[in-house]
């Protein structure tokens, strides 16, 4: 059972909520490194079918019994891609990276499905871990990886300084055969100045 003092680890990423309205009602959605489920439980909240992956049971089973999700115990860095024919409507992934899983992200997500990143970028080891390099997104990367594949809706790097300062990089993008343009925003009021 979540404890009250960790509502706040599940509420979901402010970036992954702007732009939840690009994924459909009913998508497939996979959430990638779940965790406690945060995200997967915003998307199965909205009618989603969720498959929510980590290699932590302990933290998949807190989503014991939510309608909307399944869950799977996989360790992404070790062994084989788990979802080789799988396709999903969207992809979800915060606060996660191993770089050898871009290839098998843009294979599995459907041609008009919707990714959505947020991570921590290189700069974050002046304000402590993640530290290391290899979890740390190059300025720009997320770009790279999805150039010619995918269209950007948006996309920000740099530092954030809430509660926890920290250097990140935020993608929200669509695939190709995505209708185009895609409303970027739930109540924006900028034409309406």
């Amino acid at each position: 059972m979540i404890e009250a003092k960790d509502h706040a680890a599940l509420a979901p990423s402010a970036w992954i909520v702007r732009f939840a309205h690009l994924v459909p009602v009913h998508a497939h959605v996979l959430d990638l490194a779940a965790g406690h489920g945060r995200h997967a439980r915003l998307f199965a909240s909205r009618g989603a079918r969720v498959l929510a992956v980590d290699r932590d049971a302990a933290e998949l089973a807190t989503l014991t019994g939510v309608q909307g999700i399944e869950t799977t115990v996989a360790d992404l860095e070790t062994g084989v891609w788990p979802f080789r024919d799988a396709r999903f409507d969207a992809i979800v992934v915060a606060n996660y990276l191993h770089r050898p899983l871009f290839p098998h992200l843009l294979a599995a997500l459907a041609d008009d499905g919707v990714l959505l990143y947020e991570t921590f970028a290189a700069g974050n080891e002046r304000f402590g871990r993640p530290s290391n390099p290899d979890f740390l997104l190059r300025a720009g990367e997320l770009l790279d990886v999805v150039r010619g594949r995918l269209t950007v809706v948006a996309f920000e790097q740099g530092e954030v300084g809430a509660e926890r300062p920290a250097v990140v990089q935020r993608l929200a993008a669509v695939g190709p055969k995505r209708p185009w343009p895609p409303a970027i925003g739930v109540g924006d009021s900028f034409l309406a100045r």
